[in-house]
């Protein structure tokens, strides 16, 4: 009984341990996630013309730093946005300080910035709103972009991504970025000039394409009238040319089921008339001999027929042997003497 309960109380401590372990890494998820931040702060308010893209928990950053985070984002006045953050007590956000919302990465996270301007330092207080002339929205990416088009068009997607991440710095004031852009533009230039001699040659052939065309705008014109009449009558007889083709399917059907019977004996016939093609090759010459002497038979045996639906013949000589106890006697028989009419040979 004491082996048991000394088990369950080893199992027990494992088992709260772990369950401390548990919580304390997921409260330390929490935080991390969630921006949470345990020091002392206090609000503002500030008044953008555009807040784009901000949500809550963004962060509130100072030189760089994070010193607080995005509480609330509402609608301000029908057309602006009022932007409620927390900073840190220690930080100064004076009446001369200027709220800016900053891209933090090309994906469109933001953050505002809060940066010291010129004139009255006198702190303001907690929960004080920040007017609009004291604060900026963010970069419209879309009109930038818009402008840089031919160049990105040249350039491949990593040097894409590098300068688009260098002209967002540039444009939001982070110094130290300008000598990159202008070397990745200089680069791009120079990757043009190089290529001047395979442009020129793109721009000469299409010249000569653009100016074919144009010789020949009539025929094209033609062309295309013609194409729009056919589309045109394809689309009157569509119905017609849908129920032809029930017809021809089903035709197409019916010819399968006719060659799938006959199958068997067609393979048969066209094997024998390798055959019979095989002899008749070999007597060709006996053949073309045949069909040379065939006109002049048939003339002779259709003279034999001209009286009627029968054969005349005649009979020009006639010789036999007649056997007599007293010898052999001849007999001839000749119907014309000398060979005229009929039994001229000549």
């Amino acid at each position: 009984m004491k082996m048991l309960d000394k088990r369950t109380r080893g199992d027990l401590i494992k088992l709260v341990t772990f369950i401390i372990i548990t919580s304390f890494a997921t409260g330390v998820l929490v935080v991390l996630i969630g921006n949470l931040d345990f020091e002392k702060t206090q609000s503002y308010k500030a008044i953008f013309s555009d807040a784009t893209g901000l949500v809550k928990g963004d962060d509130i950053r100072v030189a760089g730093v994070k010193v607080g985070s995005v509480k609330n984002i509402q609608i301000y006045d029908r057309d602006k946005a009022e932007v409620t953050f927390t900073v840190r007590v220690a930080t100064p956000v004076t009446k001369s300080s200027t709220v800016t919302i900053r891209y933090r990465n090309l994906v469109g996270q933001r953050y505002i910035s809060v940066t010291q301007g010129v004139g009255d330092i006198t702190p303001l207080r907690a929960g004080a709103v920040i007017p609009e002339n004291h604060t900026q929205p963010a970069l419209d990416l879309t009109v930038l972009f818009n402008g840089f088009k031919p160049l990105f068009a040249a350039l491949s997607p990593t040097d894409v991504n590098k300068l688009s991440y260098e002209i967002i710095q540039v444009f939001q004031g982070e110094g130290g970025n300008l000598e990159g852009l202008l070397q990745s533009t200089g680069s791009v230039t120079n990757t043009l000039a190089d290529r001047d001699q395979l442009i020129g040659d793109v721009i000469t052939n299409l010249n000569v394409v653009l100016k074919t065309v144009g010789d020949r705008d009539g025929e094209l014109s033609n062309l295309i009238v013609q194409l729009q009449s056919f589309v045109g009558g394809l689309t009157q007889d569509k119905d017609a040319i849908l129920n032809s083709l029930d017809a021809v399917s089903n035709l197409a059907q019916q010819t399968a089921d006719i060659t799938t019977g006959i199958s068997p004996g067609l393979v048969a016939s066209i094997k024998s008339l390798r055959t019979v093609a095989t002899n008749l090759n070999k007597g060709r010459d006996e053949i073309d001999r045949a069909l040379q002497i065939l006109p002049i038979k048939l003339t002779k045996i259709g003279r034999t027929a001209i009286y009627g639906s029968f054969f005349n013949f005649y009979l020009c000589e006639f010789q036999a042997k007649v056997v007599l106890p007293t010898g052999v006697v001849k007999v001839p028989y000749e119907v014309y003497p000398g060979g005229n009419g009929r039994c001229n040979l000549s």
